[in-house]
């Protein structure tokens, strides 16, 4: 959206931005194909915003060989920010960001039992000693971890481990059909925990798929609120929404896409006309911090971490979420 809209007007110092979108499934192997094929077919100056811990981790080997930036993934993992890699500029927050402000609001607010549920794969992983380090630091221990298998997942097992531990809080660690299959599979149980969830889950998904079961469910977020269009670029993501999908309900993860490409943008235009992947480095180096309003993002020669804005939000009676 926020591409076409640069276009429009005339591209960025003269250039248009060509946008080349492949599914890789969320399947590493096949991300790693489509970057090859990227860089091997299409001569790509970047690749933007690739999702997904593994399918970022599985590409980056190819980036760097070939010195191409990865610019905004979609993953919030420490793996990919504490090994600094210059070719790599994050926007969004960390997961380890967004551990600490949960487990920081469950001891503020009393809490002392409090369970973790994920799936075993990459990004459950992630989150899992994410969450650990952060009950650590608050001095919070999990009552229980519960996993379930990728491949055959038993979510009525994992509710009932879940429930016998009695936890007062349940960190969901996971994203998708994952997350809502254990929530449904929780509510049929005796157990009533507030559940808490990470910035991947989606709340329009949420929403669709718990539907009033939905309500109360608290999801840190590491954009502003799409309700507060006195930050200028929700604004600007709320302008642009209408006059392209006027009929369409504006959406927390396509306003998280649209400031990743807004960042991108800013970085192009203060990087001048003679554009180069050395230039573009030096330019968001350089460049000080980049703000937006309440979300800000900086980079340094030795940090490309971006952002460390997180909020908590919990979904009310219409589905909408209140920071």
């Amino acid at each position: 959206m926020l591409f076409d809209a640069v276009n429009a007007s005339g591209g960025v110092h003269g250039r248009k931005i060509s946008y080349i979108t492949l599914d890789d499934g969320f399947d590493p192997k096949r991300a790693v194909e489509n970057t090859q094929k990227l860089l091997a077919d299409n001569k790509i100056f970047m690749v933007y915003n690739s999702t997904g811990t593994a399918q970022t981790a599985a590409v980056l080997p190819l980036l760097k060989a070939s010195k191409t930036i990865l610019f905004g993934p979609v993953t919030g993992a420490s793996a990919l920010r504490d090994n600094f890699n210059p070719y790599v500029f994050h926007v969004r927050a960390s997961y380890a960001n967004e551990s600490v402000r949960m487990l920081s609001q469950l001891k503020q607010t009393g809490v002392t039992r409090v369970a973790f549920f994920y799936q075993d794969d990459g990004l459950g992983k992630a989150l899992l000693a994410e969450v650990k380090k952060a009950s650590v630091a608050e001095n919070l221990p999990l009552v229980v971890e519960v996993k379930v298998d990728p491949a055959a997942p038993d979510f009525a097992a994992a509710a009932a481990t879940t429930a016998q531990a009695n936890p007062q809080a349940v960190i969901v660690g996971t994203a998708g059909l994952t997350f809502t299959n254990y929530v449904k599979a929780l509510h049929a149980t005796a157990a009533r925990p507030v559940l808490y969830g990470y910035s991947v889950a989606n709340p329009d998904g949420i929403n669709r798929e718990l539907k009033d079961k939905a309500r109360g469910i608290i999801l840190a977020q590491i954009m502003p609120s799409l309700r507060n269009n006195t930050v200028p670029v929700v604004a600007e993501y709320l302008k642009l929404h209408a006059a392209k999908s006027p009929d369409v309900p504006p959406s927390a993860a396509q306003f998280e896409g649209f400031v990743h490409a807004r960042l991108l943008v800013e970085g192009l235009k203060r990087t001048g006309r003679e554009l180069s992947t050395a230039s573009f480095i030096k330019t968001m180096e350089g460049t000080g911090e980049i703000a937006f309003g309440r979300f800000t993002a900086q980079y340094s020669p030795k940090s490309h971490n971006g952002s460390n804005y997180v909020e908590l939000a919990i979904v009310d009676a219409e589905g909408r979420l209140r920071y």
